[in-house]
């Protein structure tokens, strides 16, 4: 069989619905049949979902996702079929079954178990230590987990050189931050190329807490060109025919090969046929999907992270503080687009400090978007805090205390109608803000998802125009972008009153926060002066215990808060 039909079943499993992930790969199973496919892949550890940490610790999850496995080997008749499953015995392995023709025929175990940035595989898992290649017909192929193939002396390249296998297939469960698919496309077709021979690769998609699976699964054939690929933060389904003559004609001028054979890898056999084959198989063309321009990319991935997180804990709705400032606006739009614009109410908490023109741009936006908005002044219930808190104040100037006292009241007001109709609060924070604890515990950051947590200001701005680009005619008020953007908690507040500016504090976070550059090298590389420095970096330092109180929000860059960076709270290290 010279030529092979592939499916890759780019599914969006939760972690822990072993029934309804178990369903999805049913359905793909009965469309890879319909569509004719020789060979279909679901994503790593798509029976459990990705990551499932600490339930890999209950027995009885162990135990009900293997039985599920076991369940799919009748529902895999006609096809050879690869689904990602927590294997255990001695040990728990992160492992691929391989059905065929309704019996399972073969488990891989994952070599590389990933444990930095987001992962925490060794917690869990055994490493493997035997590699396989598997026969069915004419067609040699590998199967390998995710990180296995990243190595470039990984069980892929002896599957190649010394199994002679011409199909390499990965099954993966690969977070995304932004550019993520460009590298790992880099990355496929080098190990194409390397190992002259076809790759298939097919990733998870998906929110998972703060985590998005961006799918993109790709093919890439002998010579590093990708001629198949599934789109981005949605479920898809992508058919390919291969040719693997092409492999070996290419394999005839690659002299490695000759050296290798001397040590083959054990062979796993698939009787030939599973089902009789149509004498005359029309070909079929590649589904290829064109990758988002950046901006695109990365608004997708805040809409399926905030999405899934709604909907996979069980709520419909979502309300919003609109502030009539940027951040708020690009949450409600980011909501909207999420979980249509019915599902989100935005809420007007007015202060004696707010500008009318904050007002009115909050409306407008709600209005432009077709959410609900409601207004619910503060400003009873902050006289009443003064008055209450007068005699214990006496002496004292008003600070900073009368200004988080409004963003308490209004965190109070959200998490009420959170409690009284059931709907997710969303905070609006951004990235800037969190680093340096621009923000107020339990105030506005009182909630159940921060949709910008990993997001700066620069970008909040370029996403919102990017956002306004789209449709017949903007939705966020144009004064939104331009004004000065400004906490209003007190007369003629501006955001520069407390932070350097934007434009200096946001390299010199990405500096330090996501690169762990030390401040002699930031001042050296960005022409800040020291002291601005050193101011940012100490308000970093002062702020995690601010940040581990924070709600999870979707991840975005390659050093997000949560997972990614790990810091004590209390610690004496000055830099």
């Amino acid at each position: 069989m010279s030529r092979v039909r592939i499916a890759l079943a780019q599914i969006n499993a939760m972690v822990g619905d072993i029934d309804g992930n178990v369903r999805k790969i049913e359905a793909g199973l009965q469309r890879a049949r319909n569509v004719g496919a020789d060979l279909v892949l679901f994503p790593e550890l798509s029976v459990t979902g990705y990551p499932p940490e600490d339930l890999l610790l209950k027995p009885a999850f162990l135990n009900a996702n293997v039985e599920a496995t076991r369940g799919l080997a009748n529902a895999a008749r006609g096809l050879t079929a690869i689904v990602g499953f927590a294997d255990f015995g001695d040990d728990v392995y992160n492992a691929a079954a391989v059905f065929h023709d309704g019996r399972w025929v073969h488990t891989y175990h994952k070599h590389y178990l990933p444990n930095y940035g987001v992962f925490d595989e060794d917690r869990y898992f055994q490493g493997a230590g035997q590699v396989h290649v598997l026969r069915r017909g004419d067609l040699t192929f590998g199967v390998s987990i995710c990180e296995d193939i990243w190595y470039p002396a990984g069980p892929p390249e002896a599957q190649a050189l010394q199994g002679g296998a011409r199909l390499l297939v990965n099954i993966s469960a690969s977070p995304y931050h932004a550019g993520k698919g460009r590298s790992r496309e880099q990355m496929l077709s080098t190990r194409a190329t390397d190992n002259a021979a076809v790759v298939v690769f097919c990733n998870l998609v998906g929110g998972q807490d703060e985590l998005v699976f961006d799918g993109g699964s790709v093919i890439v054939n002998e010579r590093g060109e990708v001629i198949a690929r599934g789109a981005q933060f949605v479920e898809d389904f992508v058919v390919a025919d291969i040719d693997t003559t092409a492999v070996f004609r290419w394999r005839l001028h690659d002299p490695r090969r000759r050296k290798a054979v001397a040590s083959p890898l054990p062979t796993v056999e698939l009787p030939m046929p599973v089902t009789p084959e149509p004498p005359h198989r029309p070909a079929i063309s590649a589904h290829l999907v064109e990758p988002l321009p950046d901006l695109e990319e990365i608004y997708s991935a805040l809409v399926l992270g905030t999405r899934d997180y709604v909907r996979k804990n069980g709520f419909q709705k979502v309300v919003i503080g609109l502030s009539g400032g940027i951040d708020s606006s690009l949450v409600a739009c980011i909501a909207a687009d999420a979980l249509g614009p019915e599902n989100v109410t935005g809420v007007s908490m007015p202060s004696r400090y707010t500008a009318e023109m904050s007002n009115d741009d909050a409306a407008i936006l709600a209005r432009n978007l077709g959410i609900r908005y409601m207004t619910i002044p503060i400003e009873p219930v902050f006289e009443s805090y003064l008055e209450t808190l007068a005699r214990p104040f006496a002496g004292r100037e008003r600070d900073v205390t009368e200004e988080n006292i409004q963003a308490r009241i209004r965190g109070n007001f959200l998490m009420a109608l959170s409690n009284k109709f059931g709907w997710m609060v969303l905070t609006t924070g951004n990235k800037s803000e969190m680093s340096v604890g621009y923000a107020t515990l339990y105030g506005d950051m009182a909630g159940g998802y921060a949709v910008l947590k990993d997001v700066l200001k620069g970008l909040v701005y370029d996403l919102s125009r990017w956002r306004n680009a789209q449709g017949e005619s903007p939705v966020i008020p144009e004064r939104v972008l331009t004004r000065p953007p400004s906490a209003e908690l007190r007369p003629d507040q501006k955001d520069s009153d407390s932070l350097p500016p934007y434009d200096v504090l946001d390299p010199v976070l990405k500096a330090y926060v996501e690169e762990d550059q030390s401040p002699e090298e930031i001042v050296a590389a960005l022409n800040v002066p020291t002291t601005v420095v050193m101011r940012i970096v100490r308000m970093v330092d002062r702020a995690e215990y601010k940040r581990r109180q924070a709600p999870p929000g979707v991840r975005i860059t390659v050093r997000a808060f949560g997972k990614d960076r790990r810091l004590p709270i209390t610690q004496d290290f000055t830099p």
